[in-house]
């Protein structure tokens, strides 16, 4: 009878130590999780307002982000700020605020950043993406994206009528229908930098 209760005492002290083994493995994932999500939200914070202050350089835009917990899920909300001459800020989500030019470059930061986060190869495919943008800022997107490109070594591939990014690209095409098929004709290559 001892020999049972030592076994079963044993038995016990093992599923003990392997409970508290277990909830320091569920604490360290719980902090490596959170600090992952805080990494990418650092992240998405940084890259979302260097790209808005790069583009609309009189607006003082930046981007912060609220997180919520609630019944053990993370929610993010990104908030679009702008600052305004008298130090008061102006916030919301940055359609409804601030109108398609600011979510139009949004979008497209957002796509790099998916991309960047999930190590996919640095291809990015706009089609008329752009189309939103304000013709004042249309210089400063196109430039931006050139840079985008240099500093992530990065490719995209934009498709637009609008001879200002065709202009900023490094290397820009002519599609044009010819019968039944398409053709490419190179009109633009940039000279490298460097």
């Amino acid at each position: 009878m001892q020999a049972r209760l030592d076994e079963t005492n044993s038995e016990i002290e093992g599923l003990e130590a392997r409970e508290r083994l277990t909830e320091l493995v569920s604490t360290l994932f719980r902090t490596l999780i959170d600090q992952e999500v805080h990494d990418g939200i650092l992240a998405v914070e940084k890259l979302q307002s260097e790209g808005l202050q790069a583009v609309f350089d009189d607006m003082n835009l930046f981007v912060r982000a609220d997180v919520n917990v609630q019944r053990g899920q993370v929610s993010v909300d990104l908030l679009t700020l702008q600052e305004q001459a008298d130090g008061s800020l102006t916030e919301g989500s940055s359609l409804e605020v601030f109108g398609g030019s600011v979510a139009s470059v949004q979008s497209v930061l957002m796509r790099v950043i998916v991309l960047l986060r999930r190590n996919m190869r640095p291809l990015l495919l706009l089609d008329e993406t752009m189309g939103a943008v304000a013709e004042n800022y249309v210089p400063a997107v196109g430039e931006f994206l050139a840079k985008l490109c240099e500093r992530m070594d990065m490719d995209i591939l934009a498709v637009t009528h609008n001879p200002v990014l065709v202009e900023a690209a490094h290397r820009a095409y002519r599609i044009q229908k010819v019968g039944t098929e398409a053709t490419f004709q190179e009109i633009r290559r940039r000279k490298a930098t460097g």
